[in-house]
């Protein structure tokens, strides 16, 4: 089959960076900031031991904090850039510029930003696509705005026409919508052939109305990894075995099942409140040559790393400490968005 002329690439595809965006004290991080940096420098080390990281910063006095903590970890400023832009929060999966690929460079789609259905305060966030183009970021690129809502961690592509959605998600964002018009709109935006959806499954302490990138993610054209409850006990038992069903039901384009690879399940973590995050594996992040995996200082954490190292036997699979983080109700896909190779500017 001919190769469509615009692509939406997978994630495992080459890229040329990953951008992400600083915590700081003006942000809802900042009763947390310490620990939430430790993370931060983590992630920024892991991404730039494989390719480099551009870190969002807004304003010099965070740039010059973020530059002391990396270079206190001997992270390599060769991999390491930075570009002042004003954001309200951190979370880039979701903010940031979905890319798809066409015969003249790159397409950076700039869906309508409302914090997940108007949660938060956004209108800084929304804008972000449009000031990090104005900056020259980008490289053989054109910004299309479309006035539609959508965010990164709601979609998942294999890279040859598929795409993996969670229903109440895109459901909550576009109620007035049937599954075949808002199937047909998101083939047609993203370039897909076919869009397949998921009913089950969904995280306590997730805010975002069941993210794809919490739940199922591709691995290959013919494999999806997703998160798993071994404990008949836990109220996710059954939402996320009915979801594993679900995904044994799918069928790739040529009729064959999927190959699936189960993660496990940490234990419970709570906030000081009592109120239950959400710690999924599922988010991972994919780099030339590795897979980021978020890790909550638990013991299924090295049964995790076996799993993705099964689901991804070419690449590296590096832990990242990502505890302080699910206090805000993401992990470490969340805060991320790769940008494919030659997306980024000299």
């Amino acid at each position: 089959m001919t190769a469509p002329a615009v692509r939406f690439p997978a994630e495992w595809e080459p890229q040329s960076a990953v951008v992400l965006a600083w915590p700081h004290a003006g942000t809802d991080w900042a009763t947390r900031l310490a620990s939430v940096e430790t993370s931060y420098v983590a992630l920024v080390g892991a991404i730039t031991r494989f390719q480099t990281a551009l870190v969002c910063v807004p304003d010099a006095q965070v740039r010059e904090r973020a530059t002391h903590l990396l270079a206190g970890a001997d992270v390599p400023a060769a991999r390491l850039r930075f570009v002042e832009v004003e954001y309200d929060d951190t979370w880039l999966r979701d903010s940031g510029p979905i890319s798809l690929c066409d015969p003249h460079g790159f397409r950076l789609l700039d869906f309508r930003f409302n914090a997940w259905g108007d949660k938060y305060a956004s209108a800084r966030d929304d804008r972000l696509i449009e000031n990090l183009f104005a900056r020259g970021v980008f490289a053989h690129a054109h910004r299309e705005r479309v006035d539609f809502a959508l965010e990164g961690g709601a979609i998942e592509t294999d890279g040859d026409g598929t795409l993996l959605c969670h229903w109440h998600c895109l459901h909550t964002r576009h109620p007035d919508l049937d599954r075949s018009e808002l199937s047909t709109r998101l083939a047609e935006t993203l370039h897909q052939r076919r869009v397949l959806w998921i009913e089950h499954g969904a995280l306590d302490g997730d805010d975002t109305d069941a993210h794809i990138d919490t739940l199922a993610r591709f691995a290959a054209p013919d494999a999806i990894v997703h998160q798993a409850c071994d404990d008949a006990d836990d109220p996710h038992y059954g939402p996320l075995a009915a979801m594993e069903r679900e995904l044994a039901a799918l069928h790739r384009m040529d009729g064959r099942p999927y190959r699936l690879f189960p993660l496990p399940w940490p234990r419970p973590i709570h906030d000081d409140d009592g109120r239950r995050l959400a710690a999924s594996y599922a988010n991972f992040l994919i780099v030339d040559g590795a897979v980021l995996m978020p890790a909550y200082d638990d013991p299924a954490d090295a049964v995790a790393a076996a799993v993705l190292a099964r689901a991804f036997p070419d690449r590296q699979v590096v832990p990242v400490p990502c505890r302080p983080l699910i206090w805000q109700n993401g992990s470490l896909h969340c805060l991320t968005m790769q940008l494919p190779r030659g997306l980024l500017a000299a």
